[in-house]
C-alpha cells in the first residue's frame, strides 16, 4: 500500500500578501498568480477571497 502524501501548508508573509495584491491590480489571472507565488490556485483564489481581492474574469466564447 502506497503512503498518502502529506500537505504542507505554507504561511502566508507580508510579502506574499503584498504580491498578491499587486499581480491582481495588474490583471493578472488567479492561476497566473499562483504560478508566480508558487501556491496552487485554490489557495491564492482563498487568501484572495478573504481579503475582498477580486481577479479578472476571462471572457470566454459562448458555445
Amino acid at each position: 500500500m502506497a503512503k498518502k502524501k502529506r500537505r504542507v501548508v505554507i504561511a502566508w508573509s507580508k510579502d506574499d500578501v503584498k504580491n498578491l495584491r499587486g499581480f491582481a491590480k495588474a490583471k493578472l489571472s488567479g492561476t497566473q498568480t499562483a504560478k508566480k507565488l508558487g501556491r496552487t490556485p485554490g489557495a491564492v483564489a482563498q487568501k484572495a477571497m478573504k481579503l475582498g481581492i477580486k481577479f479578472r474574469s476571462i471572457k470566454r466564447k459562448a458555445r
